[in-house]
């Protein structure tokens, strides 16, 4: 038993409860300090995003082996031509409340590198799932710009969302390239482009700097540990503590 007296009040505890407050408190606080510590990577990696994603334009026509993860937000340029014949419809797609599509159309560059799938933006549903959206667009040569991205993955992945229908346009709820290429005949890129705002041929475009928990939030999390450290605390000396009567 741990005892002591300090102005008119008795401290007394076990030496297990010491032991299991002392333990409660320092992982309470080593979680805040690690939510802390993710909070300022997070910020780190928003602003080397934001870097990214302010460089100049990089025509992809005469790159090779292009890093999706190293080079992702990067604004691009590639000159070639819509494959109109072959287009991909991402399927369970909202915006602002409402269910549509994502359009996703096969660019063929003209240096003959793989095929890269340019995300041309969300389209709405329409009156029926049966009759899908015109996304007619011009085969001419052009050059298209854009920025690179992962492609969009759903936040719960169901079996054979990846598999492609039969017929053209596809609708999948999750982008397999490999699985597409097959279909196609031709390589393509693992990565997308998503279509410029400024471009033509494009739908709503609202492209964004993608992060699962914002530093933000992080650092909101570390505040609650801290608090509930400092909770913990208050009452194991309200518990352990006594006030003394003097006769």
């Amino acid at each position: 038993m741990i005892k002591f007296s300090m102005r008119g009040i008795e401290f007394r505890c076990s030496l297990l409860a010491l032991s299991g407050y002392l333990l409660l408190f320092g992982l309470l606080c080593g979680l805040g300090v690690w939510q802390l510590g993710r909070g300022e990577q997070k910020a780190v990696l928003l602003a080397q995003q934001q870097d990214v994603a302010n460089a100049e334009a990089l025509d992809l026509t005469p790159q090779t082996g292009i890093d999706k993860d190293v080079l992702r937000y990067r604004p691009v340029l590639v000159t070639g031509h819509y494959d109109i014949n072959h287009q991909v419809l991402i399927d369970n797609q909202t915006l602002n409340g409402k269910p549509g599509y994502l359009v996703l159309t096969p660019f063929l560059p003209d240096s003959g590198q793989p095929g890269i799938l340019v995300n041309r933006g969300w389209i709405p549903l329409g009156a029926s799932r049966e009759v899908l959206p015109d996304i007619g667009i011009s085969t001419v040569t052009q050059q298209v710009r854009g920025r690179i991205n992962r492609f969009p993955e759903p936040g719960l992945k169901l079996k054979g969302a990846e598999i492609p229908g039969e017929t053209w346009p596809v609708r999948v709820q999750v982008i397999d390239s490999q699985l597409l290429a097959d279909r196609l005949g031709y390589a393509l890129a693992d990565y997308q482009i998503e279509l410029d705002s400024a471009q033509p041929d494009g739908y709503q475009r609202q492209w964004k700097i993608a992060v699962a928990i914002p530093p933000e939030k992080h650092r909101a999390y570390a505040v609650q540990w801290f608090g509930l450290a400092l909770t913990l605390t208050a009452l194991f000396i309200w518990i352990s503590s006594r006030k003394i009567h003097r006769g």
